[in-house]
């Protein structure tokens, strides 16, 4: 049976977490992703313990492993123009490019979108990023906690009246780098430039509580095993 990518190539440029499992998705559909890593430490996410045992240190995280079956990998240090080369020549032979370089860092090597297209004019290029390629805080840093306490997600978490509690699971990072970014990729393709930022989805998620607050409600924490969605109005 054929999968519904098969015969897509992929450049995967991302690490940790939100372009793995990006890049997983299209692997597991079929396509063929080429991970590409500096000559350094590589993807950080290789050093994240649970470890397994009995396999090369640099491949023995469990988490590394999950994100990364079906996939093929190569090191290039992009510092250096050799490095340069060798990634403008897998450009012009693979449809999609997938980074999440902070914005800009790519366009400075000198290996942007723009470049990218004078190789291949067909080329889909995606950046995730926290904020966008384009927003005031295109700059700044952010993880998975920024984005939910920006959008007032994360003051909702909790026992009313208690703390807020840090999420178990990285939604931002899933929901709004991983999934958006998959889903723009698979709208057609010919030259095109994907934004996967993930604060704009989860800004999605929050809407109902920053409505309260626009309306003059004060947003509240539900109680253990409720929803703030559907506490009554008071």
């Amino acid at each position: 049976m054929s999968l519904p990518l098969e015969g897509v190539r992929v450049l995967d440029l991302s690490r940790l977490l939100p372009g793995g499992f990006c890049s997983l998705l299209l692997a597991d559909f079929g396509a063929d992703v080429l991970k590409v890593e500096d000559t350094g430490m590589g993807d950080y996410i290789r050093w994240s313990p649970p470890y397994y045992e009995g396999v090369h240190e640099s491949a023995r995280s469990a988490l590394f492993l999950s994100l990364n079956r079906n996939k093929r990998s190569i090191r290039l240090d992009l510092k250096q123009e050799r490095g340069r080369e060798v990634l403008l020549r897998l450009v012009r032979d693979h449809d999609v490019v997938l980074e999440s370089f902070r914005p800009g860092v790519l366009e400075r090597l000198g290996v942007g979108y723009e470049r990218m297209r004078e190789e291949n004019p067909g080329i889909v290029y995606c950046a995730i990023s926290g904020y966008g390629q384009d927003s005031p805080k295109r700059e700044a840093s952010g993880h998975d906690t920024n984005y939910l306490g920006l959008v007032g997600l994360l003051g909702l978490t909790g026992e009313a009246g208690g703390e807020p509690v840090q999420a178990a699971g990285q939604i931002a990072d899933i929901g709004g780098g991983a999934l958006m970014a998959a889903f723009g990729l698979g709208r057609g393709s010919g030259g095109r430039r994907v934004d996967g930022r993930r604060l704009a989805v989860v800004a999605g998620d929050g809407r109902r509580r920053l409505l309260r607050r626009r309306h003059g409600a004060a947003p509240r924490r539900p109680a253990a095993g409720g929803c703030a969605d559907l506490l009554p109005p008071v």
